[in-house]
């Protein structure tokens, strides 16, 4: 559908994130000349009817100054621009659930020209669904399961393989250091490709790459503030604000105050995302943004589990909070990031920037498990009120100061007689970390009983100073990558990256209760490797995309700190890489003229070498002699059924998985750890999520979604499974004015007591029902 919009000057105009997409991409077609502030202005109000069946974003169109070229004095006279309703097909993050381009593919690149399936959550979908948490997030996002303990965090899964150690977690294409608490409020648009890093990342997991989109400035005046209160005694404040400061100059500040009790499970957090961007649009574009989250919180570490028929059957309440007052959780992300792109004559683009930042975390917890219940062994029959919980200290701290530096080139060439899309670029970072890992003191002897949650019990901090391992890691990069028409319709992936990575650890020695002292020991590791890529893609269509590509991963031994030997005997530094392969064939569309984005792919992904303990030397020595794979299909679709109906749907199925070989025995007991043609722990059949939202009337939208994940094993626990749960959202938005609304949200509808997180032992529940009242004003 076609529209003429008529742009007036001082016409309100559509959301500026959209606008500004369209200015970079005409930048970088006419990169000779700078974009003058009137082109944006122009963009801004041919996008404007983007905005179907919601209240138009409220932006105060800035006076156009006079050309730089030809000054023309007086009014300047009416424009008319023809564009479709939906855009130019740019992502408008804060207007719509659908996404159609994105920069996790290294680069600005349509999602219909990369082969692999990838799943956007635009800042849209994160606040109709009040997902301020980035571990929800992940959450609604298809193939992915958490590990339990060190804040769930850590090890998260997708599509069975751990994302080692949230290593593979990036934020604006640079990693994003572990062991931190994250928030979505200055996110633009949370991205995951799924496969093997490949050629993008090369040294990663072989399920994918969660990449988080940082807001950035835009050529004009426009304001958002919001407050919510909710239960569990919630207060969150949020300011994302945009000022235009010049002709190609913007400043953008997003500010966030967030205080909840969670019944116990305390958490306060605050962050400052200010950026400064010049030269929007012409031939040097630079920026410099500073970002900082400190996080005050208080974990709700584990619930001790009961078993039944080999299912694991959730007893206490998730709101109770059983640990001690003087737990914490605390965490602190602060960083620099300085950014230059450089539009050359040809079209070519070049992209360089530079971060330094500092990552800090102190865990103090209480691992939970039942006691006695009146005098007798606690058991599924007999516990109760009177059950008496005990409280073990679990402590860990870290520091973590990463410096990382990353270019990336773009552009296109006629060459025999083909066109060549190109990319190109070179990374590097340098992590130096400091990790206690074993930091809990001695036991409190403080209990509590499960009819006595949150009971006040508190203790002095007596851990004194920790006794730090260190560990030092550094990685360069070089990749390359063509796309190549080799017809009309038909193109052609191939790209390869070359990695040289170097870690070194530094153990302190460790006393015994029984006195006996460990010696401190040192080792590193150095490796070299090689990452392909090949794709070959058929687009018949501007609608249609039909691909099929093959890439590779690797894990390094010692990387990210999370495989650090116990012994000096243990020869883990010394292994090699696990590899991993991932292949894919899939189609994207795009329906109903061209709202709707759809997507679905078949793949197979496979670590051929996985880390062994040899059973003949236990803990002594480690092989690459394990394999394990997963089979199965993607689902996606995000966008507009009708102007007032949208959707996002993202589903993975996987009904093949298998430890196809591994050195791990199988206990007398039949229980243990997963062996040799089991099915691994943490990979459901079925993992996803939807929401749909309805414009019932002009003023009123309803919202209903699902999150869903059928059953699963922990790993290290063969025989025992959580069972599986859909747990419903809704939600209700009013619009007073086009500026002012007020949104009502109900998380967990049916307030149900599921399984979420797993470790072997234990298990984290899903968050209980959540209220939450959000007032949002624009200006």
């Amino acid at each position: 559908m076609s529209v003429d919009h008529v742009f007036k000057p001082n016409h309100p105009c559509a959301p500026a994130a959209q606008a500004q997409a369209a200015i970079d991409s005409i930048a970088a077609k006419t990169p000779s000349k700078p974009l003058l502030p009137l082109g944006a202005m122009l963009l801004a109000g041919s996008l404007g009817s983007t905005a179907l069946a919601q209240p138009a974003a409220p932006a105060a169109a800035a006076s156009a100054p006079a050309a730089q070229q030809a000054p023309v004095a007086g009014t300047l006279s009416t424009v008319t621009v023809r564009d479709s309703a939906v855009g130019d097909g740019s992502t408008n993050s804060k207007a719509q659930l659908r996404a159609t381009r994105t920069e996790i593919g290294k680069g600005n690149q349509a999602l219909r020209d990369i082969p692999q399936s990838v799943t956007v959550m635009t800042e849209k979908l994160m606040q109709d669904r009040n997902l301020d948490d980035f571990r929800d997030v992940l959450r609604t996002t298809a193939g992915v399961t958490f590990l339990a303990g060190e804040t769930g965090e850590e090890d998260v899964r997708l599509r069975g393989f751990s994302l080692g150690t949230a290593g593979d977690i990036y934020r604006d294409g640079l990693r994003d250091a572990p062991l931190i608490e994250r928030d979505t409020f200055n996110d633009d648009r949370v991205e995951v490709i799924k496969g093997s890093a490949s050629m993008l990342f090369g040294k990663g997991s072989t399920g994918g790459v969660v990449n988080q989109v940082s807001k950035q400035p835009f050529l004009m005046n426009q304001h958002e503030a919001s407050v919510t209160i909710g239960n569990g005694n919630e207060k969150r404040v949020h300011g994302d604000f945009n000022w235009h400061t010049g002709q190609d100059a913007a400043l953008r500040l997003n500010l966030m105050a967030h205080d909840a009790d969670n019944w116990g499970a305390r958490q306060r957090k605050v962050g400052i995302a200010p950026t400064f961007r010049w030269g929007i649009g012409t031939r040097n574009e630079f920026s410099v943004g500073l970002y900082h989250l400190d996080v005050d919180g208080r974990s709700s570490y584990n619930h001790p589990w009961f078993i039944r028929d080999g299912r694991i059957v959730p007893t206490l309440p998730a709101r109770n909070f059983y640990g001690l007052d003087s737990d914490r959780q605390d965490s602190s992300s602060t960083y620099l990031t300085l950014a230059h792109t450089h539009r050359f004559a040809d079209g070519g683009q070049l992209k360089t920037q530079l971060r330094h930042g500092r990552y800090e975390r102190d865990l103090w917890t209480s691992v939970i498990r039942f006691g006695e219940t009146d005098g007798a062994p606690t058991t599924l029959d007999n516990w109760g009120p009177s059950t008496v919980i005990t409280r073990t200290p679990k402590g860990r701290i870290g520091r973590s100061d990463l410096t990382q530096l990353q270019s990336d080139y773009s552009n296109r060439f006629d060459w025999g007689g083909r066109q060549h899309q190109i990319l190109a670029g070179v990374d590097f970072y340098y992590d130096d970390s400091r990790r206690a890992n074993s930091f809990a003191g001695p036991a409190s002897g403080l209990t509590t009983t499960v009819g006595q949650p949150n009971n006040g019990d508190w203790r002095a901090d007596t851990r004194g100073a920790p006794h730090y391992n260190t560990f030092d890691a550094r990685n360069i990069g070089v990749y390359v990558q063509d796309t190549v028409a080799m017809t009309d319709t038909l193109k052609l992936v191939a790209g390869l990256r070359f990695d040289h990575f170097k870690g070194s650890y530094d153990t302190v020695a460790t006393t015994a209760a029984n006195g006996s002292v460990t010696p401190g020991y040192s080792f590193s590791k150095t490796e070299s490797l090689w990452s392909p890529r090949v794709g070959l893609l058929w687009q018949p269509s501007d609608t249609a995309s039909y691909y099929v590509s093959y890439g590779t991963s690797y894990n390094t031994s010692g990387d990210a700190y999370q495989f650090t030997p116990s012994s000096p005997n243990q020869t883990l530094a010394n292994t090699p890489a696990e590899k991993s392969r991932n292949l894919e064939i899939g189609g994207k569309w795009e329906l109903f003229d061209q709202r709707l984005s759809v997507g679905t792919a078949l793949f197979y992904s496979e670590k051929y070498n996985e880390r062994n303990q040899d059973p003949d030397s236990v803990a002594q020595q480690f092989l690459l002699s394990g394999k394990r794979h997963a089979a199965g299909m993607e689902f996606n679709a995000a966008g507009r059924i009708t102007p007032k109906w949208e959707m996002f749907w993202n589903h993975t199925w996987i009904p093949v998985a298998k430890i196809s070989r591994s050195n791990q025995q199988l206990a007398a007991s039949g229980g243990g750890a997963q062996v040799q043609g089991d099915r691994p722990g943490l990979t459901p059949r079925h993992s996803g999520s939807v929401w749909s939202t309805y414009r019932v009337f002009p003023k009123l939208r309803l919202g209903l979604g699902a999150n869903y994940r059928s059953s699963q094993s922990p790993e290290g626990s063969r025989a025992v499974k959580a069972a599986g749960f859909v747990t419903f959202d809704a939600m209700a938005e009013y619009s007073f004015t086009e500026m002012t609304t007020l949104k009502l949200n109900v998380t967990n509808l049916t307030d149900k007591l599921y399984a979420d997180t797993l470790y072997r032992g234990f298990y984290g529940p899903g968050q209980p029902r959540r209220v939450q009242l959000t007032l949002k004003h624009l200006f």
